[in-house]
């Protein structure tokens, strides 16, 4: 559903209003008067300096986030291999492990020492478990009896010997990279000159180092989804916006198998149509919130900006933001009138569901779906009434103001039989209560459907982006490691932490030079910002009780 903003015009009387003050300014021609008598000089005092806004006070967060954030750990230390650190992709079934879970269970470690939770001690053993693990487990093009290849790994993993898990799965190279995300935080975290952190060191660089980027170069520069020994390179590349924006990060800033500058240029390029105005947000769109999350959990995006954003005038993280407020929106309209969303209950994502099946819904026949990705925007779209709270909780430091009486309000309604021994259980539907075979979860009568299973990679957004919104911590971990700095850069990031001062200073001027040789084009953005936030102030207050339809 495509929606304008209904505050356009409120944005522009604002903007215009402003164009007449500065107008106002201006410098008159003088009128003829006579001169008057010279006058004695008067002590003026300086005037005081203009008093600065105070920003928005940050909201604090109720207890039932750090209960969250323990028994969200607890899943990746409970669940995890302690024999060789493959982590699970999904509990209690537990049918494999997951290399994208792994990635995040290296995160959430020095999280949990952080925390108290664990001891140092006991966080560098698993670590080292798993990377020693992985950087033995054979490589090669066997389609049996291999963990990897070129340096990839297989998205599913069995859970005893790490090999591949079945003819289906694929060589994956996002989920290679959010394992390597994991890898890149635990090299950065463990910084003390003791031996065993060393080790930890030196292993995470030989395992990003044998990672040769060029092989899934099918089409260049773009990079392939994957490999199958069976059948080769996936046809399908990365492109438009997604999740993989840390898929090109890691790949150009590579010292043995990079690949080239240009790489995110053509990335940019296939955003092709995804600006745009959606629930009276403007935003780059991806409709599963997953997207506008994964690379965040380990980059902090505020005020770095590439080529593609300086033309905007925001950054990846305002745009999270926004898509974040889109999402919200979206419920609170309901156009499909599912039972329960509302102002706070939302968040459509990739997550578990009930059962791939077609049922009578309000008088017409809807598509209910199993494991799949959701979510609404201009393009793209599915939502069959499945809602994920890690969509909304991850989102915590992005918007606060919506994702604390989200989590809260979820919490209070559903948490009976939807909150338990990890928190979260991974998603719900209040609309399915069909008495049909289910692929997952239960039916609970009165209230939908509920999944039984928690996904690792649900649960690693929630704590890593409670930690960030905390302190910054999973952020300011990862701006040490050389390799997130290089390849942002190769990217064109600028500005922000990831510029000394003189070049922050320099990025300020050519902000203003660009800003008067094309005033139109400022306008234009500051337009769409004044819309976005106008919208977010229209919207009705986040507290406010929900009636369930």
């Amino acid at each position: 559903m495509f929606k304008r903003s209904n505050n356009r015009l409120a944005a522009g009387l604002y903007i215009g209003f402003l164009a007449v003050l500065l107008a106002a300014c201006k410098p008159q021609a003088p009128e003829p008067a006579a001169q008057p008598a010279p006058a004695a000089p008067v002590a003026v005092e300086p005037a005081e300096p203009a008093a600065q806004p105070e920003p928005p006070a940050k909201p604090e967060l109720p207890p039932l986030f750090r209960d969250i954030e323990r028994r969200t750990f607890q899943f990746f230390w409970d669940t995890t291999n302690e024999v060789n650190g493959l982590t699970p992709d999904r509990y209690p079934s537990r049918p494999f492990a997951s290399i994208a879970s792994m990635g995040y269970a290296l995160t959430a470690y020095p999280i949990g020492i952080e925390n108290g939770w664990v001891s140092r001690t006991q966080a560098v053993d698993r670590t080292l478990t798993t990377l020693k693990f992985l950087r033995d487990l054979p490589q090669g093009p066997q389609k049996e009896g291999r963990g990897g290849y070129k340096g990839f790994y297989y998205h599913f993993l069995q859970m005893d010997k790490g090999h591949r898990y079945d003819s289906w799965v694929e060589l994956s190279s996002v989920d290679t990279a959010l394992l390597l995300m994991g890898v890149l935080f635990a090299q950065s975290y463990y910084d003390r000159d003791e031996a065993r952190e060393r080790e930890i060191r030196a292993i995470a660089d030989a395992l990003y180092k044998r990672v040769d980027w060029t092989f899934l170069q099918q089409n260049k520069p773009l990079i392939s989804m994957g490999w199958f020994p069976e059948s080769g390179t996936i046809p399908h590349d990365w492109k438009g916006y997604n999740e993989a924006m840390m898929v090109y990060v890691l790949a150009m800033a590579s010292p043995t198998h990079p690949v080239g500058p240009e790489a995110w240029e053509v990335w940019t390029r296939s955003y092709g149509e995804l600006w745009g105005v959606f629930q009276g947000q403007e935003y780059l769109t991806f409709a599963p919130h997953f997207g506008h999350q994964y690379s965040h959990v380990w980059i902090d995006f505020r005020g770095i900006q590439d080529a593609y954003m300086r033309e905007r005038g925001i950054d990846y993280f305002e745009n999270s933001r926004r898509a974040t407020y889109a999402q919200r929106a979206y419920a609170t309209e309901n156009p499909m009138k599912w039972k329960e969303y509302g102002e706070n209950v939302w968040g459509l994502t990739a997550s578990d569901g009930p059962q791939q099946t077609l049922q009578q819904y309000r008088g017409e026949q809807r598509q209910f779906r199993h494991y799949s990705a959701r979510g609404a925007g201009f393009r793209e779209n599915f939502d069959d009434g499945t809602i994920a709270p890690t969509a909304a909780i991850a989102s915590l430091p992005f918007a606060p103001e919506i994702v604390i009486p989200a989590t809260e309000e979820m919490h209070r309604r559903y948490g009976d039989y939807l909150y338990s021994s990890y928190g979260f259980l991974d998603s719900f539907n209040p609309s399915f209560d069909y008495d049909i075979p289910l692929k997952t979860g239960r039916i609970v009568p009165g209230k939908g459907w509920v999944s039984s299973d928690y996904i690792g990679i649900d649960q690693g957004p929630i704590l890593a982006m409670i930690a960030n919104y905390r302190n910054e911590f999973v952020w300011e971990v990862m701006k040490k490691n050389p390799y997130i700095r290089d390849g942002l850069r190769k990217a064109g990031f600028q500005g922000g932490w990831l510029a000394s001062e003189g070049e922050k200073t320099g990025a300020a001027d050519q902000a203003a030079q660009a800003q008067q040789a094309d005033p139109e084009a400022a306008a234009a953005r500051a337009l769409g910002t004044a819309e976005s936030r106008a919208n977010q102030a229209a919207q009705p207050e986040a507290a406010r009780p929900q009636q369930p339809e």
